[in-house]
């Protein structure tokens, strides 16, 4: 009895060593492969607040009316002028308010800032927006540019000349 209990439990250590020794590796299981990644059929929207608000104009001169409009366009001023940028802008959001910041950046030819003005705005449709910039010793002579930004993003920019 002895010598079967042994004898069977020989049996049963070799069957396991043997089937152990004859068992297939685990192989690794693959990753999931990645989707294939295709350009896309359309332009990549902008930032929803450049999408959704846009500098439509910008129109200078040197008066404006009660709806910020510029009543003569003009390229060129005199000295002393005051200068205005009417900056028309549009909304596109359904829900109707479009937060963000409008700027106006005026520089002389050789780059130096004359003025810089931002206003803090809830757009709404479309509307218009005046900077100005004066001296009332008057500008130098020369060539001059408005750069006009929304929250940053440089929209429109006008040249224009004091003589």
């Amino acid at each position: 009895m002895i010598r079967s209990r042994t004898a069977l439990l020989a049996l049963a250590v070799s069957t396991a060593v043997a089937l152990a020794a004859c068992k297939k590796p685990e192989e690794a299981v693959p990753p999931a492969p990645s989707p294939a990644v295709t350009a896309p059929s359309t332009p990549a929207p902008m930032a929803p607040a450049t999408a959704a608000a846009s500098v439509t104009s910008v129109d200078l001169g040197n008066a404006v009316g009660a709806d910020n409009r510029v009543a003569a366009p003009a390229t060129t001023f005199a000295p002393t002028d005051t200068i205005y940028a009417a900056v028309a802008t549009r909304t596109s959001e359904p829900a109707g308010s479009v937060p963000g910041t409008l700027s106006a950046k005026w520089t002389y030819q050789d780059g130096q800032t004359v003025h810089e003005d931002s206003r803090q705005l809830t757009l709404s449709g479309d509307g218009t927006t005046a900077f100005q910039v004066s001296k009332p010793d008057g500008f130098p002579a020369g060539k001059y540019k408005v750069e006009i930004a929304w929250d940053g993003t440089v929209a429109q920019t006008r040249e224009f000349e004091v003589k």
